[in-house]
């Protein structure tokens, strides 16, 4: 009896982590994107992310970017949250201390960064229909007060 228990047990964690690890491969954010600078449009002086990891656990998601700030020095950005519109905070970015990102549909997003409540940047973050690439199309204000329009592309790897 014991052993059908532990049998029992042991397969019904194999179908969670099964199903967590489904649910995970079916959002097309997920995983690591790389910057693809020949078809990208980045202004001068605002920061160029060069890889982007999305990755999700227990129904939050964390997303890291790395890359050149402003300056041309390296950078490091960090965001934890859900994509339910609310602001949650971002590290390492000069323009922005918190964000929030709205899922619009199964391959896009919202997102607004603000600095003290200011809206500085909104944007939208759309993944290609075969999940290989994905278009983040961004449109703020520097901390220096200039207006920008970033369309950075980005590969899947």
């Amino acid at each position: 009896m014991a052993r059908m228990k532990t049998k029992t047990i042991g397969l019904t964690l194999a179908f969670c982590f099964l199903g967590a690890a489904v649910g995970l491969a079916a959002d097309p954010q997920v995983g690591t994107w790389k910057l693809n600078e020949s078809k990208s449009k980045i202004t001068p002086g605002t920061l160029k992310n060069t890889q982007v990891v999305y990755s999700s656990m227990l129904g939050q998601v964390k997303i890291k970017a790395d890359g050149i700030d402003a300056n041309g020095k390296p950078s490091h950005t960090e965001w934890s949250g859900k994509f339910d519109g609310k602001d949650y905070p971002v590290t390492g970015d000069p323009n922005s201390d918190a964000r929030s990102y709205t899922k619009v549909n199964d391959r896009t997003l919202r997102t607004t960064n603000k600095r003290n409540g200011k809206v500085t940047v909104t944007g939208q973050i759309v993944v290609s229909a075969d999940g290989r690439s994905r278009t983040v199309t961004l449109n703020g204000t520097t901390p220096k007060g200039k207006k920008f329009k970033n369309v950075a592309v980005y590969d899947k790897q």
